[in-house]
């Protein structure tokens, strides 16, 4: 059987390689002339900038973790175990750091590329695009599947990669929410003062924080969902082969039904890496049917590996209906989230429209919007579930809450197409910043709008396919904590709502992603407020500025926005980290079983309606722009700004991290699960 785990990890590998190669691609197209570069310059020194303060904080934060796992496994099960768990850990972070970085160098080179091509035309523009958004997406699948296979291969335990996946995890939600911090509050201020009180162009280079707006495309969008994904991917692998070793098999078919997950995401790296071949612009100039052809065409490979392998193997046929009810799940919910946000669907064409009434009705259509786009999503989540866990439980070899987890695997197996489509949308999004700033022609913006369209469509699917995912995913870890709870006690976990414990863990849970949420955003509109003072005093003090007389001072606010985003991360992450222990320790495993029921239901309808709403609101801004009742600087356009603003930390900031947040309590549960249960036998 450990030919599959060589193949695991051969498959990493050759996905790294690729990424590299589609790197040196990207690297070698023009930059453009000196004004392009100098623009782009501003924003690649901004987004290494930030990083570096960025891992260095983790850095720190890793170590101290490290110790702590070290410390405390050593004491509870065995130096040799401590070690690795803390070894495991360490590598888990830095893994998602690689993956994050290299994404994000390529993206800053890519977004001028990009933007020099849209001379050439639409298609030249996407492939640079694209290519670029592709190294992220293969770096994180490959970095992934050299983790978890070498870690198998040496310890041969799962529960080794449980501590790979928590290390991912925690790096994962503070980059993302750090990331999403940063870009929010540039984005805001520079919307707010630039678009909304002086009446100038959305990147516009006499604006002071269009650098740092551009900057947060790359470090939130890039790195921080690279990170993202990256830790949904490898925590539902995990949680897979903790159910799969949980088995009441013997020997190798033991053994298969444990790396099971690890043979889905290898199938998936390469269905990703043929399907990303096939990704081009057709006749009709529409990348975003582009991107949704390559997802589809993805999974049809994806699909057809699948039964080869599990034929070949003489593996049961339920694990193949698990894996492709996840498989058809995901694509239709992504597609869903298209529906809501798409740029000239019925939801963002009615939330534009009503726009000419006010900025309340933009905002109260839109969010009603993201209401409903919950609904389509949780019946899919509830009929992957369904399914998966009834064709387990008809087998003779798995069970249902094994069919689950595989389930969640088959729907991230194809993260390396799904990456690459979402990094695509931050790239076109800097590119149409940087042809504005760099005074490039007006059909080369036009060209980098209907790019950069299309890459808010495809951030807003790879958003709810990542929710989604998530959501089966923490349901596997939830029954991987039970099962840790009964190995470590004897004792089967009884969580009933007659138990007033039980009740105050649900209610302490629920209550957890709301209030992340707030922490998170608040912080944004903080931040935000000083920056918008920043911007205000370079305009009253240097009228220069705005007469295109005198230059910004762009680093000011590129260095408010970093040193802000960074300060705003401690208490989100003792929520993540923190507070399950607390509850786990003090109230117990029943309460804390519960904590995690009622922070997985209310986090992930929080997550898919701030997603949704988001991309909603700001591809109405965007339907306005185009030309539609009114166009730019009628009242519909204002409203449609402020719309957008409201927008931007929901889908940006605190709807994309909430994913991250469940997933990272229920790992920090199931890894403690054993040291918690052992804390109240005695």
């Amino acid at each position: 059987m450990n030919i599959w785990v060589v193949v695991s990890f051969i498959a990493g590998v050759i996905s790294v390689g690729a990424s590299v190669v589609y790197y040196q691609w990207v690297a070698k197209q023009d930059p453009g002339d000196e004004r392009a570069q100098r623009v782009a310059g501003w924003i690649e020194a901004g987004a290494r900038s930030y990083l570096k303060k960025l891992y260095t904080a983790l850095t720190g934060l890793a170590v101290a973790l490290a110790i702590v796992l070290a410390i405390v496994f050593s004491l509870q099960e065995s130096p040799a175990y401590g070690l690795g768990i803390a070894v495991t850990f360490v590598f888990g972070a830095v893994c998602s750091a690689v993956a994050g970085y290299m994404g994000m160098t390529i993206a800053v080179k890519a977004n001028v590329r990009t933007a020099v091509a849209a001379h050439k035309g639409l298609n030249p523009a996407f492939q640079i695009s694209f290519s670029a958004g592709s190294v992220m997406g293969l770096a994180m699948v490959g970095l992934a599947l050299i983790g978890m296979s070498a870690i198998f291969a040496i310890t041969g335990t799962p529960e080794m990669v449980l501590g790979f996946s928590f290390g991912a995890s925690t790096l994962a939600l503070l980059a993302k929410a750090g990331g999403g911090i940063y870009t929010k509050t540039a984005d805001i201020a520079a919307d707010l003062v630039g678009k909304v009180e002086v009446g100038i162009p959305e990147d516009d280079p006499r604006n002071p924080a269009v650098v740092a707006d551009n900057v947060g495309d790359n470090v939130g969008d890039v790195a921080g969902m690279g990170a993202d994904i990256f830790d949904s991917y490898v925590a539902a692998a995990v949680a897979a082969m903790l159910l799969g070793s949980a088995l009441t098999l013997q020997g190798d078919q033991l053994t298969l039904y444990t790396i099971f997950p690890l043979i889905l995401c290898m199938l998936g790296a390469f269905a990703s890496l043929i399907g990303l071949q096939f990704v081009k612009v057709g006749e009709d100039g529409k990348p975003g049917r582009a991107l949704n052809m390559g997802t589809i065409l993805t999974s049809v490979i994806f699909a057809v590996m699948i039964i080869v392998v599990v034929l070949i193997t003489g593996m049961d046929l339920a694990v193949f209906w698990a894996t492709l009810a996840g498989l058809v799940t995901g694509v239709v919910i992504g597609f869903t989230s298209d529906f809501f946000t798409g740029d000239d669907r019925p939801p963002v064409v009615e939330t534009a429209r009503v726009s000419g009434s006010g900025a309340a009705i933009t905002i109260i259509t839109g969010f009603s919007y993201g209401l409903i786009s919950v609904v389509p999503s949780v019946i899919g989540i509830v009929i992957a579930m369904l399914i998966s866990y009834y064709v387990g439980e008809a087998s003779s070899v798995i069970n249902g809450v094994y069919g689950i987890s595989i389930s969640a695997v088959g729907m991230l197996a194809i993260s390396g197409m799904i990456v690459s489509s979402d990094a695509y949308g931050p790239i076109v999004d800097n590119a149409r910043g940087i042809a504005e700033m760099a005074g490039m022609p007006e059909d080369v913006i036009a060209t980098t709008d209907v790019l950069d369209a299309a890459g808010n469509t495809a951030k807003a699917i790879t958003k709810g396919f990542a929710i989604s995912a998530a959501a089966l995913t923490v349901l596997a870890l939830f029954t991987a904590y039970a099962s840790q709870i009964y190995l470590a006690s004897g004792v089967q976990l009884q969580i009933s709502l007659l138990d007033p414990m039980v009740v105050a863990g649900v209610f302490l849970g629920a209550a957890t992603p709301p209030l992340f949420s707030a922490l998170v955003m608040l912080s944004v509109t903080h931040n935000a407020f000083d920056m918008i003072e920043e911007i205000r005093r370079q305009f009253r003090e240097h009228p220069g500025i705005l007469a295109g007389t005198e230059e910004p001072d762009y680093i000011t606010c590129v260095s408010m926005a970093s040193e802000n985003a960074l300060s705003s991360l401690v208490i989100p992450a003792f929520l993540a980290v923190g507070l399950p222990l607390l509850v786990g320790f003090i109230m117990g495993p029943e309460a804390l079983g519960a904590f995690l029921g009622g922070a997985i239901f209310t986090g992930i309808i929080f997550a898919l309606l701030m997603a949704n709403a988001g991309g909603l609101w700001d591809n109405a801004k965007k339907y306005i722009e185009s030309g539609h009742f009114g166009g730019k600087g009628s009242d519909a356009h204002k409203a449609g700004v402020v719309g957008d603003t409201v927008g931007d930390p929901f889908k940006d900031t605190a709807g994309p991290s909430l994913n991250t947040l469940i997933t990272v309590m229920s790992l920090v549960s199931s890894l403690f699960a054993p040291i918690i249960a052992g804390f109240h036998l005695f």
